[in-house]
């Protein structure tokens, strides 16, 4: 079995298309659709089924996958070792995120780290929180970096970076004029919720249910799965949220939202590096890993003050 079948057998199932994947390994469509074929006829088995436009894994096909991925990574950590006993780190890091700091920290880091090492280069996935972490798990991705904790025992989990949350309403509401609000008052307002695997609805969630207030008491008027999208729809009059106070200081500034605090209550989160527990990092990860912990403090650059 060609690692370089394997290889295109895993973009192809993860960019859910033949085009796309034939775009991102270099290959024209043709030679990816015989890659596909010379494995399926090697393996004896169907591996891929098109659902519309789409590509979708078989059974047999997700199995193959689970292993295709382990043996990558095998390779590629090996390649890496060798490189590192010559006295040069190289590979890639595969790094998985939620959307705060995906968004808004780890890019200026992972350019921070290239600084001191040129040659590694960095995947950089961005999903919600429980996502990251099960990739984590299966050896996808090996660092992640989520805002909420969860009992997971097969991961480690390190607090490293500060958050803090705010609730925002658009420019024109009755609340934009206030000073602060009464958490109690969030029941009466419609409320727009990140999907259910973001870290940050699971922090919102906590601190409803620490002030006695159950989640399903909120008044929802839509579950949106991203940061960006959930501002448009406050700014647009939608609902009222509660979101990170890194991804509105423009829209704050602008002055087409309004963040007003909670009478009583502390908005701040932490952020938390993940791995998965009695697993060797290959050497490129272990180096920022050990790099973000001796580098970097408990509140990110650019964080607001907690």
């Amino acid at each position: 079995m060609e690692l370089r079948k394997l290889e295109v057998f895993c973009k192809v199932v993860e960019l859910k298309s033949f085009t796309r994947c034939a775009e991102a390994v270099l290959l024209s469509q043709p030679t990816v659709s015989e890659h596909i074929r010379g494995l399926e006829e090697e393996l004896g088995q169907k591996l891929l089924d098109r659902m519309g436009r789409e590509v979708e894994p078989t059974p047999v096909g997700r199995l193959l996958y689970s292993y295709a991925v382990r043996i990558l990574r095998i390779q590629r950590d090996a390649l890496q070792a060798v490189e590192q006993y010559g006295g040069r780190l190289v590979g890639r890091i595969m790094l998985g995120s939620g959307t705060i700091p995906g968004t808004y920290i780890l890019p200026g880091l992972i350019v921070e780290f290239r600084d001191t090492y040129p040659s590694i280069q960095a995947t950089l996935r961005i999903a919600g929180s429980q996502l990251i972490a099960a990739r984590v798990l299966d050896g996808e991705l090996e660092i992640g970096v989520v805002g909420a904790r969860w009992a997971e025992k097969g991961l480690e989990w390190v607090r490293h970076f500060a958050d803090r949350l705010t609730l925002v309403v658009c420019a024109g509401h009755r609340w934009a004029g206030r000073k602060e609000v009464d958490l109690v008052d969030l029941l009466e307002e419609p409320f727009i919720l990140r999907e259910s695997e973001s870290g940050t609805r699971r922090v919102v969630e906590q601190i409803l249910e620490e002030h006695g207030i159950r989640a399903a008491s909120l008044m929802e008027v839509a579950e949106i799965g991203s940061t960006a999208a959930v501002i448009e729809a406050v700014r647009a009059g939608l609902g009222v949220s509660v979101v990170s106070a890194r991804a509105v200081e423009r829209e704050i500034r602008a002055g087409s939202l309004v963040a007003i605090p909670l009478k009583g209550v502390r908005m701040e989160r932490p952020f938390y590096l993940i791995r998965r527990r009695n697993r060797e990092l290959s050497p490129a990860a272990a180096a920022f890993w050990t790099w973000l912990q001796a580098g970097s403090d408990a509140e990110a650059p650019g964080a607001p003050g907690v």
